[in-house]
């Protein structure tokens, strides 16, 4: 999934050059659109995914999720990128999945009347944000956190295509498929990624 992602990365920088050069011109800073992304991507999964409204929710989760290269590009093309930047992207990027894994799930608490797939959504957004935490605290203590075959891009990537395509073709299945899968990937890299700093910091 790796190479998927670089190639995704490099396809988004070139197309968002030039909107970031536009918005440095206007004098917007990278933290001002890591903010209004966070805001608008928040927003609409809280809005329409507990509504059930899939393919609208997509479309407009999808214009702020851009919001998180377009700031990155931004930052480099002003040359000041910053640790205080990286770390607000960041922190702000797991506010944005809880709010979009918290939104599905009240869809099926609510009017999906799945109870059994809003614990698989939540099994998905706790394992997403224990793949977070287990690379930061293992870089805290000098170890590579970052093995694992399912980073936030794949996940996220998962997740939305499936909510899209269940709203497009209302069928509720594919929902389902891709939070079975987002879970089930998130756990593993969580194992991964404790089996690697095992081996890491015990004495051998």
């Amino acid at each position: 999934m790796g190479g998927f992602t670089d190639v995704g990365r490099g396809v988004a920088r070139k197309v968002f050059t030039p909107v970031a050069g536009l918005l440095l011109k206007l004098k917007v800073s990278p933290d001002a659109v890591t903010v209004i992304g966070t805001v608008g991507t928040s927003a609409a999964a809280l809005y329409f995914f507990p509504r059930g409204d899939f393919l609208v929710g997509t479309l407009v989760i999808g214009l702020f999720v851009f919001s998180d290269s377009l700031d990155g590009t931004m930052a480099r093309l002003a040359g000041r990128p910053s640790a205080w930047g990286a770390f607000l992207d960041s922190t702000l990027d797991r506010v944005a999945d809880a709010s979009i894994f918290c939104g599905i799930a009240l869809w099926f608490a609510g009017d999906g009347a799945d109870p059994a797939m809003a614990a698989v959504t939540l099994a998905g957004l706790v394992g997403g944000l224990m793949v977070s935490y287990a690379r930061a605290r293992a870089e805290g203590l000098g170890a590579d956190g970052s093995t694992g075959i399912a980073e936030r891009t794949e996940r996220l990537v998962l997740v939305l295509a499936s909510a899209f395509l269940a709203g497009l073709f209302d069928l509720p299945e594919i929902l389902n498929a891709g939070l079975w899968a987002v879970a089930g990937l998130a756990w593993i890299t969580v194992v991964q990624r404790i089996w690697s700093v095992r081996a890491q910091l015990l004495p051998r």
